[in-house]
This record gives structure tokens, C-alpha cells and sequence, in this order.
């Protein structure tokens, strides 16, 4: 627990943070996967080459140096944190890595401006919040083995493979045990762990796309084509779509994430889902519960892709539609072909949420690119759309909406 001096030694960091904090983050963790190469598993290398990764823990580090004297400030980020941490079973022994890591790239970036005070503050500091995270995150776990019987990763089976568009594949993954699947929470996400042919374990965060209480769970994946040397291929989603075949065996950790359908009390309170390419896997969970919840609920689901060729689910959503009268379907697509005249084309508009949801109070649920969700979210607060009935997910790091 720091001191009342040691908080304000980190308060007064703040503006060096605010300067320097993505080259703090940079060197971090290159330091640490030199250091501990055995930690480059638990991260995903795209997000380091693309800077989110360390762009976010850059504000995660000056958020908490703003807020050190009331770290219940950040508690819903310290949420979606930990529980990504336990998809990627982050346990205690690896704080004391992240920590000594830290501390050195402070006196390696600040030199002589790290002194002993700012060292043994920042130290103080980030045990007070490791501590946050080690006990949380151990109820997780102990949430995980009372709900679905396991922590950790467990073998799982490829039952089926289905192409839902041309850049995405539907898995649904049975345990190999035979034991019966709880329920997920509609949106969660799970990690799958794969080891490549090198002996290389990888591990990836997807969302769970079918309703909840299937007899197995369904991840649907993006190809991640890669640009180039600059932007190389995916390296678990590739071979999920050339490689992994059925009767193929993975491995899973139990459903986890924040961004959970919670329906208003009130039947009458429309939920809207605003989905962009692969950003529609939670969001139809997500309407799968909220159909299977209320009978009367308007329940507006809005799809965008770029082309028909690339719009995932289309028949599954067009039989939710035909199968409930409160489900209501609009496609949109930005890029569209020649045969998909008879979709509505371009992007959406305040006009379109007017004629789609009207000017009753609804809450929003929206999930696709970062772009997009800017634009979503601008679009819903000029809308009059209370913060608190707009909610979303990053695929990845945790980024704010704010440009």
C-alpha cells in the first residue's frame, strides 16, 4: 500500500506519463520478452506490431497514477483486465515478472529522473495494484470451476466445421471428457490454445457465437490475411482455417468477459445490436438469449459488412427473423457487389436508427472495428443515447471510443 508521500510522488509523474508513457510501454515489453521469453505466449504479437498493445497499457498506467488515491475509479477496467487475464490463465507468479520489468524500464527511460523515491513509489504502486488483480482474478477461477467444472484449459474436440462467409469459419468445439457444457453467458468469450508444428503455443481470445446451452461451443474466425512482411498473416487464425479439421483436438479455457446481455426490466425497452464483420459473433449470442428471454421485447438487430460476400450468419439471422415477429433485421453494406442490389447500401445514419429503433428509449449493444464503433458511438450520443445504454467491446486491447 503506498504512503500518503508515495501518492503523491505518483501524482506528481502524471505529465511525464502523459509524454512519455507509450515510450515507457515500448521498451517494456521488449525488455520483458528478452528478459522472459516465456511470457510471449500469453500476448499476441499483431498487437504489438500495430502499437495497441502498448498504447493501452500506456493509459491503463496513467489512468491509475490519475486515480492511485481511489482505485475504485477503475473498476470497470480492472474487470474486463482481469477477466482477459484469467482467459489466459494468468496466475500470481506471473506479477513479480510484469513488476520487475516495469520498475526497470522506468529507470531505463526516465535515466536519472527515476530516483530512488519515484522507484520505491511505483513500486508500492503497482504491488498495491497487483494485489487488486490476484484477488479478483482468484474469484474468478473459483467462479469458473463452481459454474462450468473447470479452470484453466481442457482438451476440447473439432465436431464440425461450417464456412459462415468468405473470410470467417464457424468451430464448434465438444469436450473430449464427453462432460456436458454449462450454459456461457451470451457475449463471453473463451481462449483457445494451439501448439504449432514448432512446438509453439499460441493462445487467442474469441467470442462464443451460439446460444447459450448447445451442446458444444461455436468460436467463428476471421482470417487475418495479413499485408504483407509489415502485417503477416494471423498466426492461429490461418491455420484454424487451412489446418484444424474435424476430430481435431484443442484445447479451452471456460467462458469469461464483462460484455454480457443484461435486458432491461422493462418487456417494452427495445435491445438494439449494431454489428460490423466479425464483431457480430457475441452480438448473436446475445440476440439468441434475447429472443429466447421475451416473445414481445423489440428485439433490432443491424448488420454491416462490407458485401454480401463477407456478411457472416446472414441465414441464420433471416430465420431468427422469420421465427420471431419481436426480431427485426436491417443489413447494410458499405462496399456492396453487383448482387447485393437488394440490400441497403452505405453507412448508418441518424436517419436510419429513427426509422429502425424510433425515438424510444433503447439500449445498444455494439461490436466491429474500432472505426466503426467511433462512429457508432458518436452516432448514438448525438442520438441522445445515455452513456450507460451504450455498451461495446474491443476485439483486443482495451481501446477508448474517443478519438
Amino acid at each position: 500500500m503506498p504512503t500518503p508521500a508515495q501518492i503523491d510522488i505518483i501524482k506528481q509523474t502524471v505529465p511525464i506519463l502523459q509524454a512519455h508513457g507509450e515510450t515507457l510501454t515500448r521498451h517494456f515489453y521488449a525488455r520483458m520478452f528478452e528478459h522472459n521469453p516465456e511470457v510471449k505466449a500469453y500476448f499476441n504479437p499483431a498487437h504489438q506490431r500495430s502499437g495497441t498493445q502498448q498504447r493501452a497499457l500506456a493509459g491503463a498506467i496513467l489512468a491509475y497514477a490519475q486515480h492511485i488515491d481511489d482505485p475504485s475509479a477503475l473498476k470497470d477496467a480492472i474487470e474486463i483486465i482481469a477477466q482477459k487475464h484469467v482467459s489466459l490463465t494468468i496466475r500470481p507468479e506471473h506479477y513479480p515478472i510484469v513488476g520487475e520489468n516495469l520498475l526497470a524500464s522506468i529507470k531505463e527511460v526516465l535515466g536519472d529522473g527515476a530516483t530512488d523515491a519515484i522507484i520505491d513509489a511505483w513500486a508500492a504502486a503497482y504491488g498495491q495494484l497487483a494485489d487488486v488483480f490476484i484477488q479478483r482474478e482468484k474469484d474468478i477461477y473459483a467462479q469458473q470451476d463452481e459454474s462450468y467444472g473447470w479452470s484453466g484449459f481442457k482438451p476440447f474436440v473439432v465436431a464440425r466445421r461450417q464456412r459462415e462467409s468468405d473470410n470467417i469459419v464457424s468451430l464448434y468445439l465438444e469436450p473430449e471428457d464427453g462432460r456436458p457444457l454449462a450454459a456461457h453467458l451470451p457475449g463471453q468469450y473463451v481462449s483457445i490454445r494451439l501448439r504449432a508444428a514448432d512446438g509453439r503455443l499460441s493462445m487467442r481470445n474469441y467470442s462464443l457465437s451460439n446460444a447459450p446451452g448447445a451442446s458444444a461451443y461455436r468460436i467463428s474466425v476471421k482470417r487475418e490475411q495479413g499485408d504483407g512482411s509489415d502485417v503477416p498473416g494471423g498466426q492461429v487464425s490461418n491455420p484454424i482455417h487451412d489446418s484444424l479439421k474435424v476430430g481435431d483436438r484443442v484445447e479451452l479455457s471456460p467462458p469469461c468477459g464483462e460484455f454480457t446481455l443484461q435486458l432491461p426490466e422493462a418487456d417494452d425497452k427495445p435491445v438494439v445490436f449494431i454489428a460490423g464483420g466479425v464483431g457480430v459473433t457475441p452480438l448473436i449470442s446475445m440476440a439468441h438469449a434475447a429472443v429466447e428471454a421475451s416473445a414481445t421485447r423489440p428485439v433490432i438487430f443491424i448488420q454491416a459488412a462490407r458485401h454480401g460476400g463477407v456478411r457472416p450468419f446472414g441465414e441464420e439471422l433471416e430465420a431468427l427473423a422469420a421465427a420471431h415477429a419481436n426480431f427485426h433485421l436491417h443489413v447494410r453494406f458499405s462496399e456492396p457487389r453487383a448482387e447485393d442490389a437488394a440490400f441497403e447500401h452505405g453507412n448508418i445514419e441518424a436517419k436510419d436508427l429513427t426509422a429502425w429503433v424510433g425515438d424510444k428509449a433503447a439500449e445498444y449493444y455494439f461490436c466491429g472495428p474500432l472505426p466503426m464503433m467511433r462512429q457508432v458511438d458518436q452516432l448514438l450520443a448525438e442520438h441522445g443515447v445515455p452513456a450507460g445504454d451504450r455498451r461495446y467491446e474491443c476485439f483486443g486491447p482495451l481501446q477508448p471510443l474517443a478519438a
